[in-house]
C-alpha cells in the first residue's frame, strides 16, 4: 500500500480565504502531498456568516473542527500571515495530531499577546477604518505591489473585510510554546514589513528552521512554484 500523501493544513491570512490558496493546489498533488485550505467563519466564501462576535478563538476552532471532521493526523500545519495566530493556537489545542508547524510571513505570537500587540502601528488606522465602515469590520489591506493585474483583479474581487476582534484577542496557550518543529519562511521582498520582527526572532532563536523567500508577502499568489519548493525542503 502506498504510503499516506502528508497533509498540509492552511491557516490562511486575512481578508483571504482557502481561495486564494487554488494555484497551490495542483503544485502539491504534483509534490505528492496535500492541501486542505479551508476557510475561516466571516470570510470567503463564508462571508454570510460574518457578525460582531467573530474572533480569533472562532477561526481557531474552524480549524480544529476540520482536523476532527476530516480526522486529519499527521499533519504541517501552515501559518500564512494573520494565520499564524490561528496556527499558534491550533497547535497549542492539537498537539497530539500536528507533527510540523510552518510560518510563512506570518505573526508568531506568545501567551497572552494579541496581533495588535504584535502590530501596533496597525491598531488606531485599522480601528478608525473600521469607525467609518459597519462598525466591527476592517476593510483589506491592499496585496503586495509586485502582484500582476489579473491576480489583482481576481484578489480584490473576493477579498472581504475582517472582524476587528480577531486583531484584537489575545491568545491564550493551554501548552506553552509549542513543542513541534517550527520553521520561519521569510519573504524578503517588502523590507522593513511587521513580519521582520518574527524573522530576526526565528533567527536566533532555539529551535526554529528560518529559511528566505525572495517573493513578496503572499507567494501564495505570486511566486507559487517558489513557494512549493521551499515548503519540499523543509517537510522532506
Amino acid at each position: 500500500m502506498a504510503p499516506r500523501a502528508k497533509t498540509f493544513l492552511l491557516c490562511h491570512g486575512a481578508w483571504s480565504g482557502g481561495w486564494a490558496w487554488k494555484k497551490m493546489h495542483p503544485l502539491m498533488v504534483q509534490a505528492g502531498y496535500r492541501l486542505v485550505a479551508p476557510t475561516y467563519t466571516g470570510l470567503g466564501e463564508r462571508a454570510h456568516l460574518a457578525n460582531p462576535s467573530v474572533d480569533l478563538g472562532t477561526h481557531i476552532q474552524d480549524i480544529l473542527n476540520v482536523i476532527a471532521f476530516e480526522d486529519l493526523s499527521d499533519i504541517v500545519l501552515l501559518g500564512h500571515s494573520y494565520g499564524g495566530m490561528v496556527a499558534t493556537g491550533v497547535a497549542d489545542r492539537a498537539r497530539e495530531r500536528v507533527t510540523q508547524l510552518i510560518y510563512l510571513d506570518a505573526f508568531v505570537p506568545r501567551d497572552g499577546q494579541s496581533l495588535f500587540d504584535l502590530n501596533e502601528g496597525g491598531r488606531e488606522p485599522m480601528r478608525k477604518a473600521v469607525s467609518s465602515g459597519d462598525g466591527y469590520r476592517i476593510p483589506p489591506n491592499p496585496p503586495p505591489p509586485d502582484t500582476a493585474q489579473a491576480d489583482l483583479d481576481w484578489l480584490n474581487a473576493r477579498r472581504v473585510p475582517m472582524p476587528i476582534k480577531c486583531f484584537e484577542t489575545r491568545l491564550r496557550l493551554e501548552h506553552g510554546e509549542p513543542a513541534m518543529p517550527r520553521s520561519y519562511i521569510y519573504c524578503t521582498r517588502l523590507p522593513g514589513d511587521v513580519f521582520g520582527q518574527f524573522a530576526q526572532r526565528t533567527k536566533s532563536e532555539e529551535g526554529w528552521r528560518y529559511v528566505e523567500l525572495d517573493a513578496s508577502h503572499a507567494p501564495n499568489v505570486t511566486a507559487p512554484e517558489a513557494l512549493m519548493k521551499a515548503l519540499s525542503e523543509i517537510v522532506a
